[in-house]
């Protein structure tokens, strides 16, 4: 089963000095952190600003060649965590076929947010991010506190 989750903000990992990319899901309940390259978190930040760059990005390129193929992205999924790394597939149609591709998630949200695609969370991944912690200084509980005490400031422009 999956649930549907939105881009709530950028952030830096106060402990790693690591971007995070925090999705929350659309019935506003749970949050999920997910920390990225600083690269994809640029990609991630120009888009969600809709800042134009003379040159096409990656993502840009990506999806430019989805257009002239004539294929669409369905969805992207986070589908699995293991060892502390996200996974993800992001789901193309061509000619009336579904292609799932493996991905890391940053990149397919980079090209989630390029394409308008709705972004999934298995149930595996959300009780999995509970109990675990992507960073060894930070137990899960502290994680947890970290998290639920957020403020909608702490989420505002990332700074590069």
């Amino acid at each position: 089963m999956e649930r549907e989750f939105k881009i709530r903000g950028l952030m830096m990992d106060p402990v790693t000095n690591s971007p995070i990319v925090i999705l929350q899901d659309t019935g506003g309940e749970t949050l999920l952190p997910i920390w990225v390259g600083i690269f994809e978190a640029n990609a991630i930040a120009m888009q969600m600003e809709r800042v134009e760059t003379p040159r096409p990005m990656t993502h840009d390129l990506l999806k430019s060649v989805l257009v002239s193929l004539k294929a669409e992205v369905n969805r992207i999924v986070v589908t699995e965590l293991r060892e502390n790394t996200f996974y993800a597939l992001i789901f193309i149609n061509v000619d009336g076929k579904s292609i799932a591709i493996d991905s890391r998630p940053s990149d397919a949200i980079a090209l989630a947010l390029r394409t308008d695609s709705p972004i999934f969370v298995t149930e595996d991944v959300i009780t999995k991010s509970r109990t675990s912690s992507s960073t060894e200084k930070l137990d899960p509980e502290e994680i947890k506190k970290w998290l639920e005490g957020l403020n909608p400031e702490d989420l505002g422009k990332y700074k590069m």
